[in-house]
């Protein structure tokens, strides 16, 4: 394996105001060594593996304008430097949602939420932003501008471009505008939680869910202390594992839903001292909390060209540790049959992580609390990932406060698919300028 250096400094910053400044800063690096580095809200820069040479940091938060909002036809175009805060602010004005959870939302852009592919708990329900992607406008790795999709939901001519670009870290383009299509808010949001006494008392009860004449907008599985201080869950507390489930409608269609489903666990041993609902604002700070999950207690010495937390005596930059601290944070993706298996092994690693699984998407989230760099091969890649991969699925590193990740340490190795999307990235970034090395390119 090659070992890939810790994160570089970015030489330059360039803050482009609209698509044509930005087609110019990618001209203007071609003939250069430097790589074109895109930035958003930097909410995610120690998500992947760090670049693997210096280059310029291209500001895309500039671009923040609303450029076409059809209400009454339910899409929104926007740039790509739009925080997801404001973008949800505008949609609600209408009464209306696009309803992905993402960490961060008053730093996070949309831009960046699409190059990292975040989804949070309500994937269940509403799915990802692949599924609201209808329209996208970027610039490749020669400062060319294309366009894909459309304005309208329909439009599915020539190459899908709008689900090539999610979750490629900005490696193949540089998204500059997006069009998606959204959806009403909700008129009530109710979440019915419940403490369960083991791993197999989960099983039972995720397997009865899938039967449940309910229809969840989010199913959510969570063990450790790291949910402790959670005040939405703190009657449930005392129990090691805690299953939260959320209806999302109007007000009469919830309310049947919660009791169904406080009626279909009892009959599966779920006492009524034992379920708790929430509601109101305490159901938004419900949903709030879980889809911050991945980002809580991180230890971020990793971002590159972020100032440090905190300073050593001998001048080096370390980050202040906290109670809730972790070192690693992990993402399984495997069937929702074996995602149980996978936070059982996970406990088992480390009594103290803690430990989120969107379970009706098989995505489990693993914050460690007991974790050093010895255990990177040992038990990262010798254990978690290949216990995914037995079963179809992977692992992979969210974020970390390690130095010298390997590609193997980050995305769990090469697979068959790698050659061909070498192909592709070569098609659209011929110079490898295009934040190299953060994927799982060569």
């Amino acid at each position: 394996m090659t070992t890939v250096s810790a994160a570089l400094p970015i030489t330059d910053r360039v803050a482009p105001h609209d698509q044509h400044g930005v087609a110019d800063a990618v001209r203007e690096t071609v003939s250069s060594a430097e790589a074109v580095l895109p930035l958003g809200g930097q909410t995610s820069l120690d998500y992947g593996l760090p670049p693997s040479r210096e280059g310029i940091g291209l500001d895309l938060t500039g671009l923040n304008r609303v450029v076409d909002y059809a209400a009454r036809d339910m899409t929104i175009s926007v740039e790509a430097g739009v925080r997801m805060a404001d973008l949800a602010k505008t949609l609600a004005d209408e009464s209306q949602q696009l309803p992905i959870d993402v960490p961060c939302p008053s730093e996070a852009t949309i831009g960046g939420a699409i190059a990292t592919n975040f989804s949070g708990p309500r994937r269940c329900g509403h799915g990802t932003l692949r599924d609201y992607l209808i329209g996208i406008t970027a610039v490749d790795g020669r400062g060319i501008t294309f366009h894909g999709g459309g304005r309208v939901v329909k439009n599915v001519a020539g190459y899908d471009f709008c689900k090539l670009l999610v979750g490629s870290l900005g490696t193949l383009a540089v998204i500059t505008q997006v069009t998606l299509k959204v959806k009403p808010l909700p008129a009530s949001r109710r979440w019915l939680a419940c403490r369960l006494t083991d791993w197999d008392h989960a099983e039972r009860l995720l397997e009865a869910l899938v039967s449940s004449a309910t229809t969840p907008a989010a199913i959510e599985l969570l063990t450790g202390p790291g949910w402790k201080d959670c005040q939405e869950l703190a009657s449930l507390r005392d129990g090691a594992l805690t299953l939260a489930v959320l209806f999302e409608g109007a007000p009469s269609e919830v309310a049947w839903q919660v009791d169904r489903l406080h009626n279909e666990w009892g009959a599966h041993g779920v006492s009524g001292r034992s379920t708790l609902a929430v509601n109101g604002a305490a159901a938004d700070n419900l949903l709030r909390a879980l889809a911050e999950f991945p980002h809580a207690g991180i230890l971020r010495a990793n971002s590159f060209n972020r100032e440090p937390t905190a300073t050593a005596g001998n001048d080096e930059p370390t980050a202040a540790v906290g109670a809730n601290d972790s070192p690693l944070v992990v993402k399984a993706a495997v069937t929702p049959s074996q995602a149980v298996s996978v936070m059982r092994l996970v406990h088992e690693i480390d009594p103290e992580a803690a430990l989120q699984c969107h379970a009706a998407s098989g995505v489990v989230i693993a914050r460690f609390r007991n974790f050093d760099a010895a255990d990177l091969t040992r038990v990262l890649v010798g254990r978690l990932q290949s216990a995914a991969i037995r079963e179809g699925g992977s692992v992979t590193v969210l974020r970390s406060m390690f130095d010298g990740l390997t590609p193997q340490i980050v995305w769990g190795g090469r697979q068959a698919s790698h050659a061909l999307m070498e192909s592709v990235k070569a098609q659209f970034d011929p110079h490898n300028i295009l934040n190299p090395g953060r994927f799982i390119f060569h």
